[in-house]
């Protein structure tokens, strides 16, 4: 087992606490880079959106888990996100001042989403995110002068004055630099005042008001960046997709990205992009499989619906920790081999005596 003797503040602040560290995520950025040259283009693609939708969900991770806010309307974010760009780069405008406005519009979306959130929590909130989702569904397929209405609207390459990424290597290096600027981002949110102001409101809104947070601020503020993320990912679906139509951000697309970060490992950076692995890969091993199944089976139309919450409750009853959780269980094992004690990750039910007041 790994222990780590500091004697400088600044190993402290380091973002690599260790050479291990160092050196996976070295290996991984290799990796990533090489990937047009290494797999094929159907891959690749597979790639762009597992990096687009890790992106969406560091956004909803922000605000689920490590904020306790849950959003069952997020979809309407990405929505908002991706409706910005397409009309913004069809006006002519360049990528990267259309995504900022992407971003900025979808956080003013997110602050006013936000708003019930000082007053409402649990299900409650939930019903509030699912009938905004609702609402922004419908606008999409009304409002038919901007979005296209239920007849769509195309979507053309990204325009970064004068240089367009309109092949699929371009624009997975686009997406990959997003993404690693968005992941910094949220990493260093995380370890600033803000970050533990979201990570003590999540464990206790009493024990956190108490301390001087104040609630309605960062409440606010968390929604606002999940939604500007999940405005990002929505911009580069648009140019990913070419294609988008209403039906594309209903609520079986929050459904996913919800079922994304708590498969993945909610309270988690990791569990994002795993769940965001988990969220791609899923169909394409349910595809691989339908052909040794029965027909009965595997022509049914409501089989990746039945596998989605199978593996959902699956999760829920014995890995409430996701992706991440069982491989930082397998890594304790293997750490403390042959001295691992077999409840050391057993479910604890305590609380703090002011989450009796409730």
């Amino acid at each position: 087992m790994r222990f780590i003797f500091k004697t400088d503040y600044n190993q402290d602040i380091r973002l690599a606490k260790h050479g291990g560290h160092v050196f996976w995520y070295s290996m991984l950025g290799l990796f990533l880079v090489a990937a047009p040259w290494i797999l094929g283009e159907y891959m690749l693609a597979q790639m762009t959106f597992i990096l687009i939708y890790s992106i969406v969900g560091l956004g909803l991770m922000l605000l689920a888990g490590f904020t306790g806010q849950f959003s069952i309307g997020h979809a309407a974010f990405l929505g908002v996100g991706a409706y910005t760009q397409a009309v913004l780069t069809g006006m002519g405008w360049p990528f990267p001042v259309a995504i900022a406005v992407a971003a900025g519009l979808s956080a003013a979306v997110g602050v006013v989403v936000g708003l019930p959130a000082l007053r409402v929590k649990g299900i409650y909130l939930g019903i509030a995110t699912l009938s905004f989702g609702f609402i922004v569904e419908e606008v999409f397929a009304r409002w038919e002068s901007v979005t296209g209405g239920n007849a769509g609207k195309s979507v053309g390459s990204p325009d970064i004055f004068g240089w367009k990424a309109d092949t699929g290597d371009s624009f997975y290096f686009l997406c990959l630099v997003i993404t690693v600027l968005c992941t910094l981002a949220v990493v260093n949110l995380l370890r600033s005042s803000t970050g533990r102001a979201f990570v003590a409101i999540r464990d206790s809104e009493i024990s956190a008001q108490s301390m001087g947070i104040n609630l309605s601020y960062y409440k606010t503020l968390s929604f606002a960046i999940s939604a500007a993320l999940a405005g990002i990912g929505g911009a580069l679906y648009a140019h990913q997709i070419r294609f988008l139509s209403p039906d594309q951000f209903n609520i079986i697309q929050s459904i996913d990205l919800l079922l994304m970060v708590v498969i993945g490992g909610l309270g988690f950076i990791h569990g994002a992009f795993l769940g965001a692995i988990f969220l791609i890969g899923l169909p394409q091993a349910i595809s691989a499989v339908k052909d040794f199944l029965p027909d009965a089976i595997g022509q049914a139309p409501g089989l990746k619906s039945v596998i989605y919450g199978g593996v959902l409750i699956a999760f829920v009853m014995f890995e409430p920790m996701g992706l991440y959780g069982r491989w930082l269980k397998i890594r304790t094992y293997l750490q403390l081999f042959p001295f691992y004690r077999k409840g050391m990750f057993k479910r604890q039910k305590s609380f703090q005596k002011s989450d009796r007041l409730k």
